[in-house]
C-alpha cells in the first residue's frame, strides 16, 4: 500500500481528494492536514509516502512546509497540487524537493497514476509546469547560476553526467539503459551516485540542476 498525507486548507477539497484516492486499491489515505504548521507532526505520526500539498494555506504556506518536510531524515514524496503555476511557485517547489507539480483541474485517474510513480522514484509534472521548465532553459540562467551549476556537474565522472543529462530529458532508468546501454540496477546505481556528490533530493533537482547549467 502506498500510504498518502493529503494537506489543504479547504475541507472540501480533502474530502473529495480522499474520496477519490480512496477508490484506488493500493492507496491508503493515512492522514490530513489543513495547513502547513501541521504537515511535520502528522508526517511523523503517519509516515507517509507521498504527500499531496496545497500551496497557499492562510498559515504557513504549502512551499515552506515542503522545504521543512524535505530537510527531514526520512522524508515522505512530496506532490504540490494546487490552482496556481506562477514561474517562481513552480521553481521554488521544486529547487525545495518536491518530486511532482501539478494542477488541481488534473483528471482523477492521472492523479492515482501520478502518485503511483512518485513512490516508485518517478518526478511528475503537469504539461504547463514542463512547458515553464522549457521556457525558463531557454532564458538562460545566466549568470552565477549557470557557473555554479556547471561547477556542480564538474563533480560528475563522464559517465554519471551521461545519466545526469538523460535524467535532465526527462527518461526514464529503462529508457536511460537503453540508451547508454546499461542494465536498470546499474542506472539506479548511478543515479544514487549522482545525488549523493551533488548533494541533491532527487531526480527532479537533477534535471533543474541540467538546465541550469545549460547543458
Amino acid at each position: 500500500m502506498i500510504k498518502v498525507l493529503i494537506v489543504d486548507d479547504d475541507a472540501m477539497v480533502r474530502a473529495g481528494l480522499s474520496m477519490i484516492l480512496g477508490g484506488a486499491g493500493d492507496l491508503e489515505i493515512v492522514g490530513e492536514a489543513g495547513d502547513g504548521s501541521e504537515v511535520a507532526q502528522k508526517a511523523a505520526e503517519h509516515r507517509p509516502d507521498v504527500v499531496l500539498m496545497d500551496i497557499r494555506m492562510p498559515g504557513v504556506d504549502g512551499l515552506t512546509a515542503t522545504e521543512a518536510l524535505r530537510r527531514t531524515a526520512t522524508p515522505p514524496e512530496v506532490i504540490v497540487l494546487t490552482t496556481f503555476h506562477a514561474d517562481a511557485q513552480v521553481l521554488r517547489a521544486l529547487r525545495a524537493g518536491a518530486a511532482g507539480f501539478l494542477l488541481k483541474d488534473i483528471a482523477p485517474g492521472d492523479l492515482v497514476q501520478a502518485i503511483r510513480k512518485v513512490a516508485a522514484g518517478e518526478p511528475i509534472l503537469s504539461p504547463v509546469v514542463t512547458r515553464q521548465l522549457i521556457t525558463h532553459v531557454s532564458d538562460g540562467g545566466a549568470g552565477e547560476r549557470t557557473q555554479r551549476a556547471a561547477k556542480l556537474l564538474s563533480r560528475l565522472s563522464e559517465r554519471e553526467r551521461e545519466v545526469a543529462l538523460a535524467v535532465g530529458q526527462g527518461k526514464s532508468n529503462a529508457e536511460i539503459g537503453r540508451t547508454l546501454y546499461m542494465s536498470v540496477p546499474t542506472v539506479k546505481a548511478h543515479v544514487s551516485r549522482i545525488l549523493t556528490k551533488l548533494g541533491l533530493n532527487n531526480r527532479v533537482q537533477v534535471a533543474l540542476l541540467v538546465y541550469d547549467a545549460g547543458s
